[in-house]
């Protein structure tokens, strides 16, 4: 047998003892955990959380890591007991506005699969006695929900561990990570080093210091979080035979940042409605592990009274019976945020072996470490990490100030009533593309994604509205999909599909992959034939180990040896660095540089029936059909700038996008801009391209496509070459990267497949994640939405069961209101692809 790899796990709290669980169980024992604390209560958020679990998510990857920590611990007992005590999640509406947000959140579950229901005041009552009569509107029941006994469990899953053969170490602490030629080998610690071929920091809000050992930045930042626990109540007296036990539901008031849960006779109370309190690690208690107690611990902070103090007050109005209660206790436990208030997880670009989980509360420990031992032991996570990847922030969104910033707004808005646009307040303007000041002129109004300003429609354009036919006219848009969104995306996609237009396409991120193996590279990760001579431009995939579509790129081969790739973000990007290295390492006489190029170029997407008449006003380079065909480049030069014309488009119109060096961008803007006035050329948002390719029936991937989805599933079959092979990093023949796990999934008719949904009544608006029903029950849920200016009636992408055909009736729940859909053949829009080719 081959022997399993030295595995060591920084961190025993809930997630460093689920890992080593999760891995003794796929036979993986050669594993030691070390942990500063004892191991009976290691100090860090585990041994202070309240446990409460909500599995209801907006990310659907979120509430399957709860489902599994539910369906785990409850099977985790001992003495007849499990670690789960499974009694139910109450949330409130207070206000009209959170009783819609309610109904939004039953979408998310019943789209994900969870059962729940909105139950009316009188139901909330008697399922929570303590609430003062009229206090509240309506609430979401969800009977699976509960509380996990964290600290309990951590010690079963350390006694189940060890007996499998699992090395614990407590009151040990890691003082460096051993690494040698980009790869980890070994943990020291004051006594020793630990030799290993995995390192997993479970370390918590001590993670930034884990990773800085291996020159990882690990992006979150500890926060101080106010729980008290009350006096006894006499309404709660002889109810619960445990000190720490509970029957009522667990109880979220989110119109007040607060949130409930029994302690035998008493209640326990957590407030996110106080500033926020970043916790410096360096300042925190100083406790010897023969001095830990759940008193004393360095993640538990002194109670600082007067902040909660209103939380106080608001309990006590809501929950009457605390008039005659007093706080007991109190602290101020650290808990990590981080900049997207998701959690942290994957491998080290740098320091292979050197992995990462993070930024993991105890409602996601079970799934995350699950995740993780599938990604280490199988090379993939069956269920989707893209939104949790530690890679997935650029760099400007690392440094210490913007991690500092933004988690602790997302502390502050942890249970606001947030738009699916919502764009951040502040950090702003710290990413703009060269067009930025005209886009100003022009009246932009900027959404942020990536730390990129990204306008969505401009105001100049408001006065096309009168000239838009009634055809063109979208309908009033109810309050919540109005937000964030404006009619002049009617006018700039009716300008496109019969005029011009310009887009701003620069935040779409950009590689250069060069060098003699660059070939080999492309060829061995992608599904797509790139061997293809320079000038040709290749739509394409990366898929996991598994077959799942890990992201769709482009690749434009420029010359013999340099391709240009568009990728989906930083994740793609470290995915190239990583394997270009090893393939470099391998055989140096094929090496490969990867450069990320997007701040130093910038790209206009000229599109629309008149953009030849506006290019042939600026440049003599021949434009036509025949020079320049569908997913072709070539260099060209326009009003005397050098550009790398590629013949694609995103909206489904005749046109390029134009890239250039950061310098040129303006020129080359204005000389387009000043060209096609003639022609009624406008510049566009992203409100009117997201319509128009929807109507054109392109996928988004980490909206439409995720890695749990397969290419044929999704509507991409046709990118996967049909007899392609790649080369190893030897130089030997081989498939590309996923493709006999591809090939083992066709073999199995698939169970879903991407449908294109028309809304009947030509006006109804969804926004995206609602569930969907066919014959009158949950059958999938929606993935994009838009309204399609184009066709005139709203448009929705989901996934549906494979059985469903063209022609059938689906219904979408909305806030609670079902909105009759038809499954659509797509594209919508130009079908033949003549406007494309034209």
């Amino acid at each position: 047998m081959t022997p399993t790899p030295r595995v060591v796990i920084i961190g025993a709290g809930i997630v460093g003892a689920n890992l080593a669980d999760e891995l003794a169980s796929r036979g993986w024992t050669n594993t030691t955990v070390l942990e500063q604390g004892p191991l009976h209560l290691a100090g860090g958020s585990s041994s202070h959380a309240p446990g409460l679990v909500f599995q209801t998510n907006a990310s659907k990857t979120m509430s399957e890591f709860a489902g599994y920590t539910v369906e785990k611990l409850l099977s985790l007992s001992a003495d007849g007991a499990s670690c789960f005590n499974q009694v139910g999640g109450l949330e409130l509406a207070t206000t009209e506005d959170r009783l819609a947000e309610l109904h939004r959140k039953l979408g998310y579950a019943t789209s994900w699969g969870i059962e729940a229901r909105i139950i009316d005041a009188d139901e909330c009552e008697k399922h929570y006695p303590l609430l003062g009569r009229g206090q509240v509107l309506g609430g979401l029941h969800v009977p699976s929900d509960g509380l996990a006994s964290s600290a309990r469990a951590v010690r079963l899953l350390i006694d189940r561990s060890a007996a499998a053969g699992v090395t614990f170490a407590g009151s040990t602490t890691v003082i460096g990570i051993e690494h040698l030629g980009g790869r980890v080998t070994g943990v020291r610690t004051e006594d020793a080093v630990i030799p290993a071929d995995i390192v997993v920091s479970c370390a918590g809000f001590w993670g930034p210091k884990i990773g800085a050992m291996v020159g990882m930045a690990v992006p979150l930042l500890p926060l101080a979080h106010q729980y008290v626990t009350t006096t006894p109540l006499a309404e709660l007296k002889g109810r619960n035979t445990l000190p720490n036990g509970a029957q009522l539901p667990i109880l979220r008031y989110q119109d007040k940042d607060l949130y409930y849960r029994e302690h035998g006779d008493r209640i326990g109370i957590g407030s996110y409605a106080h500033r926020p309190m970043p916790a410096d690690l360096d300042r925190l208690p100083q406790v010897s592990p023969a001095d830990m107690t759940e008193h004393s611990m360095p993640s538990r902070l002194d109670f600082t009274e007067a902040d909660f103090l209103p939380a106080w007050e608001d309990s006590r109005a809501l929950l009457p019976a605390l008039h005659s209660a007093g706080i007991a206790d109190g602290f101020n436990g650290i808990f990590s945020f981080t900049p997207d208030g998701g959690p942290l997880v994957g491998e080290s670009p740098d320091v292979a072996g050197f992995y990462v989980a993070e930024a993991v509360w105890v409602t996601h420990s079970a799934g995350v470490a699950r995740a993780v031992a599938e990604l280490l032991v199988e090379g993939s996570s069956r269920i989707p990490l893209h939104e949790c990847e530690v890679s997935r922030f650029e760099e400007v969104q690392t440094a210490e100030s913007y991690v500092r910033e933004t988690s602790q707004q997302n502390f502050v808005e942890v249970y606001d009533i947030l738009h699916p646009l919502q764009p951040r307040v502040s950090p702003r303007d710290l990413r703009v593309s060269p067009f930025n000041v005209r886009q100003k002129e022009l009246g932009a109004f900027f959404l942020e994604s990536a730390g990129w300003e990204r306008p969505h429609w401009f105001e100049a354009n408001r006065s096309l509205l009168a000239e838009l036919p009634l055809e063109w006219q979208p309908p009033e848009r109810d309050p919540w999909s109005a937000r964030f969104s404006s009619p002049i995306s009617a006018a700039e996609a009716w300008k496109t599909r019969t005029a011009v237009a310009l887009f701003d396409m620069t935040p779409l991120k950009r590689l250069e992959i060069s060098g003699p193996g660059a070939l080999a590279l492309l060829q061995r990760l992608s599904t797509g034939q790139v061997n293809k001579k320079p000038g040709a431009v290749t739509y394409c995939l990366l898929l996991a180990e598994d077959g799942g579509v890990r992201s769709d790129i482009t690749i434009a081969r420029l010359d013999e040896e340099t391709f240009q790739v568009g990728v989906n973000g930083n994740i793609d990007l470290d995915y190239f660095i990583v394997e270009a290295r090893k393939q470099t390492s391998a055989a140096t006489e094929r090496w490969v540089q990867v450069r990320d190029i997007t701040g130093s170029t910038c790209c206009i997407g000229l599109w629309g029936p008149l953009a030849r008449e506006v290019m042939a006003k600026v440049s003599s380079d021949d434009f036509s059909n025949d020079s320049l065909r569908y997913f072709r480049t070539k260099k060209v030069r326009i009003s005397g700038v050098p550009v790398t014309a590629m013949r694609l488009s995103y909206v489904g119109e005749l046109g390029w996008e134009l890239y250039t060096t950061a310098e040129n961008g303006l020129r080359l803007w204005d000389a387009l801009f000043a060209a096609g006035q003639e022609h009624g050329i406008i510049a566009a948002g992203r409100g009117a391209f997201n319509s128009m390719r929807l109507e054109k029936g392109y996928r988004l991937w980490g909206t439409d496509v995720t890695p749990e989805h397969d290419p044929y599933q999704a509507g991409l079959g046709f990118s996967v070459s049909k007899a392609k092979t790649g080369e190893d990093n030897a130089g030997n023949a081989v498939k590309f990267v996923g493709a006999d796990a591809l090939a083992r999934r066709r073999q199995t008719p698939a169970v879903r497949q991407l449908r294109c949904l028309t809304i009947d009544d030509g006006t109804s608006m969804v926004l995206g994640k609602e569930p969907v029903y066919f014959k009158g029950e949950p059958a999938g849920y929606v993935t994009s939405a838009a309204y399609g200016y184009t066709i005139g009636r709203p448009i929705a992408y989901a996934w549906l069961p494979a059985a469903t055909a063209v022609g059938d009736s689906v219904d979408i729940e909305y806030f609670g209101r079902r909105i009759r859909a038809t499954i659509t053949p797509e594209p919508l829009v130009d079908p033949g692809m003549e406007r494309l080719r034209g």
